[in-house]
């Protein structure tokens, strides 16, 4: 695949090719014509089936190459999630630690850097096309493809535009995001296409939601793969909160939740399904399948199984094997009560103080499949994460297939992985009720915070981060978000959204010697986040002369003074 030269330009009159939505195609550019879409049979739910499909397990940026970032949609979970303070994703081999690290990859000319860009222009670009076949169609399938080439398209606008704004909506409505880019933008408009605002982009995307609602009340999906009306129910609640229209995120939050149950104790934690299969709390999700590249090419280890599972003993996986695990930030974890259930998928940081290594072993079985001692002797042996011992890598996200699975990588790493749960829309509606009416916000939050922790008392976890201007209740809130969906990529969303800062360094912290940076005072726009957190867009989009760049993320020089609790 040629390098990309311009993202949005591709956008408009080109794209990578939806994976399995033609067998007629030019291979000369892997487009798709309007022409040959007409002419096919089925293609208009072919296309829909393809909106997903290219989002897990294709090498999508640079097929030729099997970067282990390059599996698609759930990789920027971690990307974001990286540059907080909760996820660390630094190891001997991990490839997440450029957005750890804040490293110079993140700049001009780099892979990394143009990465967001590209992916998110080129699925933007596939719903474009669908639009542009629907949009006038009288048909109840048109209209619903239309309806879902919405839905889509807002998701990522949404994600596109919070990655890349200097502030957050409710900070500032002006700040400015991402250009847009629709079904009916030309060519010639793309070269003087400035950023849209906050309040213009959101605008935007509520108004592709308000239309795939209604183009969707009577759809019926075949699956959680693809998105129904109960999800664009979820998008809309996201766009609310963002906004700060709490009454509609409560409203829109409340009606995602319908015909979906917040999933058990046993099914957090459940060693054979934790958080690789659907089960009745999961709204939408993606899928690795065992033919797809990721899986299928360099023995797997370029997947999402590969870095987030920690059971493959195989000698396959980054985070089995090579010394490239996760870990949840130390003080987040002390947080988290014995009594809550979700302390289970991360391991006990007093595991390493035992004395000898066959004791940490017998330890490690607790967190194991059918009590055998899971990435012992790899992690161990490599020194993951730099020497730092077992404690804090997550067990959250299990391998598939049972014994198979662990054993066979090709099995193991073809989970499902959960895009939107209703576990997020019991927090959407809390959040959005509190800050209307505070007593009614701490009911709900703390009905679903003991469905974690049957012994929860409320007003425990509200540290404020830098930012003293958000209420103990928001704060508590906020710490059931990082809990509750740590590693599912919405950590720096809600960093910018409440104006929050990062805390790395402070007493026994497990952060990585020289990554340790708090950021507990306002810049001069009255931003904690730090700015790293603003992208910066590659320099291939300087055709585009309306286009006013971010700086160039830069790290701290040396680490921050430890933060005392």
């Amino acid at each position: 695949m040629k390098k990309i030269f311009s993202s949005i330009a591709l956008s408009v009159f080109g794209g990578i090719l939806l994976t399995g939505c033609m067998q007629e195609f030019s291979p000369q550019n892997s487009t798709v014509t309007e022409e040959q879409v007409a002419n096919a049979p089925g293609a208009l739910s072919n296309f829909v089936s393809a909106l997903n499909a290219t989002m897990a397990g294709q090498f999508a940026y640079q097929p030729t190459e099997t970067y282990v970032y390059d599996f698609g949609y759930t990789a920027f979970f971690l990307e974001r999630d990286a540059m907080g303070s909760d996820f660390i994703a630094h190891g001997n081999n991990n490839w997440f630690s450029p957005w750890y690290e804040v490293n110079a990859q993140l700049g001009p000319g780099y892979a990394v850097c143009q990465l967001p860009w590209t992916l998110y222009y080129n699925w933007i670009k596939n719903c474009n096309t669908l639009i542009s076949l629907t949009r006038n169609g009288s048909t109840e399938e048109a209209k619903q493809a239309d309806g879902l080439g919405r839905a889509y398209r807002a998701m990522f606008y949404m994600d596109i535009a919070r990655m890349y704004a200097q502030q957050s909506y409710g900070q500032n409505k002006e700040a400015i995001t991402v250009p847009i880019v629709t079904d009916s933008t030309s060519n010639e408009a793309t070269y003087n296409n400035p950023r849209a605002t906050n309040e213009r982009m959101w605008a935007f995307i509520l108004n592709d939601l308000n239309i795939a609602e209604k183009e969707l009340a009577n759809y019926t999906r075949s699956d959680k793969y693809q998105m129904d009306v109960s999800v664009v129910y979820g998008l809309k609640a996201r766009a609310y909160l963002e906004t700060e229209q709490w009454a509609k995120a409560e409203e829109y939050a409340k009606k995602a939740q319908q015909g979906y149950t917040v999933m058990t104790a046993d099914q957090y934690t459940n060693k054979d399904t934790g958080f690789n299969t659907p089960n009745d709390s999961w709204m939408f999700a993606v899928k690795f399948n065992q033919e797809d590249p990721n899986i299928r090419d360099n023995d797997g280890d370029s997947s999402w199984g590969s870095v987030m599972q920690l059971e493959s003993t195989s000698g396959m996986g980054y985070a089995s094997n090579y010394g490239g695990a996760n870990k949840i930030d130390r003080h987040l974890y002390e947080t988290i009560p014995s009594t809550d259930c979700r302390k289970k998928v991360f391991v006990d940081f007093a595991i390493d103080e035992l004395p000898t290594r066959d004791a940490i072993v017998n330890a490690l079985k607790t967190y194991a499949y059918n009590d055998s001692s899971i990435y012992a002797s790899q992690i161990l042996t490599s020194g993951d994460n730099s020497g730092s011992g077992v404690g804090g890598l997550s067990v959250k996200f299990r391998a598939a297939g049972g014994d198979e699975g662990r054993a066979n990588e090709h099995v193991g790493f073809a989970v499902s992985v959960p895009l939107m749960r209703v576990e997020e829309m019991k927090l959407i509606e809390a959040e959005a009720a509190g800050r209307q009416n505070e007593a009614r916000g701490i009911k709900l939050l703390t009905d679903f915070a003991k469905t974690r922790d049957p012994q929860y008392v409320y007003g425990k976890h509200n540290e404020a981060y830098g930012n003293t201007s958000t209420s103990a209740f928001v704060n508590e809130v906020w710490w059931q978000r990082r809990v509750e969906l740590w590693g599912e990529g919405f950590a720096t969303f809600d960093l910018k959204r409440l104006n929050k800062g990062i805390i790395r360094s402070y007493p026994n912290t497990n952060h990585t010697e020289g990554f340790r940076w708090n950021s507990l005072t306002a810049n001069a726009n009255g931003s904690y986040f730090p700015d790293w957190m603003n992208l910066y867009i590659i320099d291939t989009e300087k055709y585009n002369t309306a286009l006013v760049n971010n700086p160039a993320p830069s790290a701290p020089t040396s680490d921050s003074p430890e933060y005392q609790w």
